[in-house]
């Protein structure tokens, strides 16, 4: 009799506490008005992240800075210690701004930034991302809310997502973002995330940031002309389309890899040059490409992009945008391995 009393009284115990804990969780619709008002209350953020490319056996980890003002400017700061790689994309008044400091070399746009698609890195992108999913999933977590929305990636292997957001903000503080077939290719994980942060005035200066910039990361010395390039392979390529040639110059500081099929493309990759420390070099032609790791620059039917002291060039009268920047991300995986 003792033992049956004790249990119940252990069962009673437990329904309470499952209770309070029930009474500690939001709904879906309590959590999605909660985001709708802290989308219109805030001014602007500044926040870190680990952003993590998933690539197997050596997988890609950058570290993000991120600033926002409202009502569009922005300053996203990239950094990959091990590689000694940063990039930065600001936008300000003047428009965007894509900022290379180890070539000292800035792209400028007249783009919608971050408007056109998704951010995985950026708060009111995911925000908008679950408010705008009429097919959300949505379930309560040990550490949060978690939900499962569709995506709208420039990569469109980057299909759908696992947004996570804190139960004590709302904030996201884990993303994960999958291929169709549930693999986990961009994994993101925020931290000291603070609201309504103030800025000075020069905190979206495009020449204040570059030299701020490079102070940390230290413009690149002139590359060893008796270094040979080693070439990096796309491990996307559209069906009906394979690898015809590889020719590399004399000197081995550029390759040229000639894909041929239903979709031919050229890729193009040689050693980066530095752009003279006494003058900037800045381009205001193309459009800006998101491509997961690095910012593209998109000119006609070429895109390029600089990673690790190489410069990429892909061309094509065949290829989308889409599957241009599929192929130019899948390389930076390559590079991973």
């Amino acid at each position: 009799m003792k033992n049956l009393k004790r249990i119940l009284s252990l069962l009673v115990i437990a329904l309470m506490i499952t209770a309070l804990a029930a009474c500690g969780s939001k709904s879906q619709k309590d959590v999605l008005s909660d985001l709708e008002r802290t989308m219109d209350k805030m001014s602007g953020y500044k926040s870190e992240a680990t952003m993590t490319l998933q690539t197997g056996e050596n997988p890609l980890t950058y570290e993000i800075e991120i600033w926002h003002k409202k009502p569009s400017f922005y300053r996203v700061s990239l950094k990959n210690a091990e590689k000694d790689q940063s990039q930065m994309i600001l936008r300000n008044s003047e428009g965007v701004f894509v900022l290379t400091p180890a070539l000292n070399k800035s792209f400028r746009f007249q783009s919608d930034w971050p408007e056109n698609s998704s951010q995985v890195y950026l708060m009111e992108s995911l925000i908008s991302d679950i408010l705008m999913d009429d097919d959300r999933n949505f379930k309560t977590g040990d550490n949060g809310y978690v939900f499962n929305t569709k995506t709208n990636y420039q990569n469109k292997n980057l299909y759908q997502q696992e947004i996570t957001l804190d139960k004590s903000n709302l904030l996201p503080s884990k993303v994960k973002v999958m291929d169709k077939d549930l693999k986990v290719l961009v994994d993101v994980k925020f931290k000291n995330t603070k609201l309504n942060t103030k800025f000075d005035d020069g905190a979206f200066d495009m020449e204040r940031n570059m030299e701020s910039a490079q102070l940390e990361v230290p413009t690149m010395a002139t590359g060893d002309k008796n270094k040979k390039l080693t070439p990096v392979f796309p491990e996307f390529v559209p069906e009906g389309t394979t690898l015809l040639n590889q020719v590399a110059n004399s000197t081995g500081d550029e390759v040229i890899l000639t894909y041929a099929g239903d979709q031919s493309f050229t890729i193009i990759q040689k050693q980066a040059t530095v752009a003279p420390a006494t003058k900037m070099l800045t381009m205001n032609e193309g459009e800006l490409v998101d491509i997961g790791f690095a910012v593209g620059v998109l000119n006609g039917t070429t895109l390029s992009w600089s990673v690790d002291g190489v410069d990429y060039y892909l061309a094509s009268n065949d290829l989308t945008e889409e599957d241009m920047a599929a192929i130019a991300s899948s390389m930076v995986m390559a590079q991973g391995k």
